[in-house]
C-alpha cells in the first residue's frame, strides 16, 4: 500500500489565496487598472490588494501600505546623517515622577548641506542642538530605548520650515514630541502630563518603532 503525504496549507496561505481570487474584480488602487489574479500581492497584515509592479515601485519610496499606512519593514527617515544622541541621568525628579531621577537626552544635529532626500538638495540647512527630558522609571526607560532607535532610523529629526520662527532649511522635530521643558506642563513642553509617556508611544508605532 503507498502512503501519500502532503502539506496542508497553512492559514494564512489559504487567507492570502482567497484574497487574490477575491481581487479578480478589483482595480488597483495605484494604477485603477484591472487586477490580474497572476500579477496581485496582497500585504499579509492589512490585506489590501494591489499590482505586483506598482506595490514594489510604492515599497521603494517607503515600506507603508498605501492605502492604509500599515508599516512593512523598518523606516528610514530624512535626518541629517551627522548627528549625535547622548544620555544622561541626574537625581532631581520630574513634576508627576516624584519617586524617580531624570534622563536627560542632548541631540546634536550640526549644519550641512541637503542631500537628495532633502526639499532643496544642494542647499546649506542649519543644524540644531536640542535637550529633552523622561522620567528614570520604567515606562520613561522603555521609552528612551523607543527614542534611540528612531534616532537610528533617522526619525527623529527632518530639514524644513521651522514652526516657531518660520525659517526655512532648518533642522525640524519630526513628529516625535519630546519634552524640552523640566516643567510647566504641556503648554510649555514640560510635566506634569501624565499621558505623555503613552502619546509619544503612540507616535513612535506610527513610524514602526514598538
Amino acid at each position: 500500500m503507498t502512503l501519500l503525504f502532503y502539506e496542508t496549507p497553512s492559514k494564512q496561505n489559504v487567507e492570502q489565496q482567497k484574497s487574490i481570487d477575491q481581487a479578480k474584480d478589483e482595480a488597483c488602487p495605484i494604477c485603477l487598472e484591472p487586477l490580474k489574479t497572476s500579477e496581485c500581492t496582497v500585504l499579509p497584515k492589512c490585506k489590501h490588494r494591489f499590482c505586483k509592479d506598482c506595490l514594489k515601485r510604492a515599497f521603494q519610496l517607503k515600506p507603508t501600505c498605501p492605502i492604509c499606512g500599515e508599516i512593512y519593514g523598518s523606516l528610514t527617515g530624512t535626518q541629517p546623517k551627522e548627528g549625535s544622541m547622548t544620555v544622561s541621568r541626574d537625581s532631581s525628579f520630574l513634576p508627576g515622577y516624584a519617586k524617580y531621577g531624570t534622563i536627560v537626552i542632548s541631540y546634536h544635529i550640526p549644519s550641512g548641506r541637503q542631500g537628495e532626500e532633502h526639499p532643496n538638495p544642494g542647499m546649506p540647512y542649519q543644524g540644531a542642538s536640542r535637550i529633552a527630558y523622561l522620567p528614570d522609571s520604567t515606562e520613561g526607560k522603555k521609552v528612551l530605548k523607543l527614542l534611540q532607535r528612531a534616532f537610528n532610523q533617522r526619525l527623529t529629526f527632518t530639514i524644513g520650515r521651522s514652526s516657531t520662527t518660520g525659517q526655512n532649511n532648518v533642522v525640524t522635530w519630526n513628529d516625535i514630541h519630546h519634552k524640552t521643558s523640566r516643567d510647566g506642563g504641556p503648554t510649555c513642553y514640560g510635566y506634569a502630563d501624565p499621558d505623555y509617556l503613552k502619546r509619544v508611544q503612540d507616535e513612535l508605532k506610527a513610524k514602526g518603532i514598538y
